[in-house]
């Protein structure tokens, strides 16, 4: 049988018969249960065979998928694993707090992807692009990706965004705390990008989009794993023990949906780099050329400059927050020694 490489939208979208939908703290969200009782990711039923059948055509011509997870971003890292412990030990919730109230509106904003029309790539490449990944972006691809990141709410569904929100309900209960506020922009500024003189610029800003997306989520991925260990952690939470285990169950479930996010973006980046962009007086750019510079940029970026900037102004934020509890210069102590050297140096 031949293998199926063009897809509709519908096609794309679509997802599986749940026999039972995800329902949490009162509200419909995305994906639901299969008969055994395992979470099904939402608008995976033709997404995930087409994301396979795309990854054997491109493996068959020779390539392969961007080489890059998330142990690229394993370095500083500030509040650490220990230091969140800490704090939560201590009473001082507000930065974990923080930290799923902050991920939970990144997450809605992500819904944006669902309405971009971006350049399309057949516009510029040399190949037909036709029964690639990258021919299907803007007919349903990155509909599909916003749509799990900020659900339906015209439809009454939520996604990642109210499972976070759902999520920090369920461990922390009623709190007081003030809502924090949201960074305007936790990818590299686009006016840093150095533009390839033989490319167009929305295809280069488009290729470097699709960059700054993954290593967002290889971070994200970081913060899932660390909220998944903390809200486990059976000396934390001790009055909430089977609702913090639940919503890192939850915290489970949104991570299932992201590697389908990061498979895709792995996916679409090396089939950028197998084809051929159209210059100036019939030149042909290998795509490679153009991945593989802002992909270097991209990674100086987000493992050398912005984690000892972050890991500065981390730490005057965090003394300036532990000070404030009635026994803060003991607290601030113990919560310095628990850093990382590179983080101590870099702040």
């Amino acid at each position: 049988m031949a293998r199926k490489l063009r897809y509709s939208e519908d096609e794309l979208l679509s997802s599986h018969e749940f026999a039972k939908p995800q329902i949490e703290a009162g509200h419909r969200i995305h994906g639901g249960f299969l008969e055994n009782g395992a979470y099904q990711p939402p608008r995976a039923l033709l997404r995930e065979p087409a994301l396979g059948a795309w990854t054997a055509a491109l493996r068959e011509r020779g390539g392969e998928w961007l080489e890059a997870d998330a142990s690229l971003l394993s370095g500083i890292r500030y509040p650490n694993a220990a230091q969140m412990k800490l704090l939560l030990q201590e009473g001082q919730g507000l930065t974990f707090w923080n930290m799923l109230t902050i991920t939970g509106h990144i997450e809605a904003r992500g819904r944006v992807l669902a309405t971009m029309e971006l350049p399309n790539f057949a516009d510029a490449v040399v190949e037909d692009i036709s029964e690639m990944a990258i021919g299907h972006l803007n007919g349903g691809l990155l509909k599909a990706h916003g749509l799990d990141e900020g659900g339906e709410p015209e439809q009454g569904i939520g996604g990642h965004d109210l499972m976070w929100f759902a999520l920090r309900d369920l461990a922390f209960g009623e709190t007081k705390f003030e809502e924090p506020v949201i960074p305007e922009n936790i990818g590299r500024p686009e006016g840093e990008l150095s533009l390839h003189p033989d490319i167009s610029e929305g295809h280069q800003r488009l290729v470097s989009f699709l960059l700054n997306l993954l290593l967002i989520e290889f971070r994200a991925e970081l913060g899932f794993q660390l909220s998944e260990t903390l809200l486990r952690d059976p000396d934390l939470f001790k009055g909430r023990r089977p609702e913090a285990e639940h919503a890192a169950e939850i915290v489970g479930r949104i991570r299932a949906d992201e590697e389908i996010h990061v498979r895709s973006l792995r996916l679409y980046l090396g089939e950028i780099r197998s084809v051929h962009f159209r210059g100036k007086d019939g030149a042909e750019i290998p795509g490679s050329e153009l991945v593989d510079s802002v992909w270097a940029g991209l990674v100086r970026w987000a493992t050398v400059e912005r984690p000892r900037l972050a890991a500065a102004q981390e730490r005057e934020l965090m003394s300036q927050r532990i000070l404030g509890a009635p026994d803060g210069e003991r607290i601030l102590a113990a919560f310095n020694a628990l850093a990382d050297r590179e983080a101590e140096a870099a702040a």
